[in-house]
Formats: C-alpha cells, sequence, structure tokens
C-alpha cells in the first residue's frame, strides 16, 4: 500500500466532509492510479479543477501518482492568469453559454433575464444534457455532483445553493458575469432573442389597459410571446438589480 498527501483548496473543500476540509488528507493507494483518478475517488469532479501541483511541480490529468508525493489541487481560474503553468483545459468559456438541468428551472429564468444564453428542457437526460454541452460548448450547471466526473465533460460548475436567488449570486461571482448582464433582451421561457416591435403589428393581442397605457414592446421571434415595461418588469428589474448588488465583491 502506497501513500499520497491532498490539500484541496477554496471552493473544492465544497465536495469533502467537514472532517477533510483544508487541511492534508491522506489517500492510500495501489497501483499506479492516475491523478485524475485519485481526485475523483475523493468525491472532486475533475471540471471543477484547473490547477495541480505535485511536490509544487505543475501536472497533467495522465500524471500517475508516487508514494510519498505531496498534490496540491485548486480550483478553475476564471479571472486569474495561470498560463505559465499547467493548465488543465483550454482557455475558459468567454463567450458563455449555459445549459441547465432539471433542479435549476427558475435560474434558468433568471439567467435569461440577464441575457444569458443558457438552454434547457425539463426532460432532457444527462446524456443528452453531455452531448448538447459538447456540440454548442456551453457550460453545464448542475446540483448533481456525480453529472460533473463523466469524463467527456470539459466545462462544468456545481452549483452550491439550493435557492435561486443565491444560486444567481453564486454564478455572477463564480464566473465574473456582473459586467457582461444585459437586461431583457432574452425571452425568459424559450431563450430566444428579443426583438423590438411596433405596438400596431400586435395591437390586436394586447389587454385595454397594455394598450393604453405602454408604447415600446418587443417579441420573441422562436415562441411568439410579447414582453413590455409594465409593473412585473419594474418588479423584477429591481428584484435582480438587488441580486447584482450582492455579488459585489
Amino acid at each position: 500500500m502506497s501513500l499520497a498527501w491532498f490539500r484541496f483548496y477554496e471552493e473544492l473543500n465544497d465536495f469533502l466532509p467537514s472532517a477533510k476540509r483544508k487541511k492534508l488528507i491522506p489517500y492510500e493507494f495501489t497501483g499506479n492510479p492516475s491523478v485524475k483518478d485519485a481526485i475523483e475517488a475523493q468525491g472532486i469532479p475533475h471540471v471543477e479543477v484547473d490547477l495541480i501541483l505535485v511536490n509544487s511541480l505543475s501536472k497533467d490529468f495522465l500524471y500517475k501518482i508516487q508514494d510519498g508525493d505531496s498534490v496540491s489541487v485548486y480550483p478553475v481560474f476564471e479571472s486569474i492568469d495561470i498560463s505559465a503553468v499547467t493548465r488543465l483545459r483550454k482557455k475558459p468559456l468567454r463567450n458563455l453559454k449555459f445549459i441547465t438541468d432539471v433542479h435549476l428551472g427558475k435560474l434558468t429564468k433568471y439567467l435569461r433575464l440577464c441575457g444569458f444564453d443558457t438552454y434547457y428542457r425539463p426532460d432532457c437526460s444527462d446524456n443528452e444534457i453531455i452531448t448538447i454541452a459538447l456540440i454548442d460548448k456551453r457550460i453545464i450547471l448542475t446540483r448533481d455532483k456525480e453529472l460533473l466526473k463523466n469524463k467527456q465533460i470539459t466545462h462544468g460548475y456545481w452549483i452550491r445553493s439550493q435557492f435561486p436567488d443565491e444560486q444567481l449570486k453564486e454564478l455572477m461571482i463564480r464566473f465574473d458575469l456582473k459586467n457582461l448582464v444585459s437586461l431583457f433582451n432574452r425571452c425568459m421561457e424559450c431563450n430566444g432573442v428579443l426583438t423590438f416591435v411596433s405596438k400596431e403589428e400586435i395591437t390586436e393581442r394586447l389587454l385595454p389597459k397594455t394598450r393604453q397605457y405602454y408604447q415600446n414592446f418587443k417579441k420573441c421571434p422562436d415562441c411568439n410571446r410579447i414582453y413590455w415595461d409594465g409593473s412585473h418588469y419594474n418588479r423584477m428589474k429591481v428584484h435582480i438589480e438587488n441580486i447584482l448588488k450582492g455579488s459585489q465583491l
């Protein structure tokens, strides 16, 4: 039986039992496991990892751990330049597009309201989510830790909070999104990009008071929904702006 020592940093500790957080962890092994296998055996999905130092030297996922190794594991650096060391994936996805699992319907609407391209289907299987993410270069957002351990996945994030407001705040901080927000430019229901439409073109679809008091409208070209800046719009705007204020670092 061989022994290596692991230390996980920052939010990677969220995946560990409290007794193992922020401290050296002994890892016993036989044979020649890769450092990737050793990391995932301890509950950390590989997509959450972006830097591995073994005995202070940068290594990739294929490195075979040796008896006595000291392994430091760091989370994905979205805003920090670590180009001088062995980054475990290509550059972070800056043209950010997301795909969410069945547990994140409310978060999906929040992301779309903020202008982020977010694919969601409540009947989407794990395999479909992975396939769509790879083809469309989307970041997988999930509450399922096991999903992110699939070796095909290159970009993903485990949502820590159970509550939609906190989930949005978490993503704003995690992916540094606050300067990319563009409110009310995407359909919250189907993800289509909204376009301006003249009042005359849709007047027959409007309720009398809406027709009387509002002049500016947008339409989703995909599902044909109509949006305007009524009282619901203003309530949602204030709500999202308060969440964004809470995500300031």
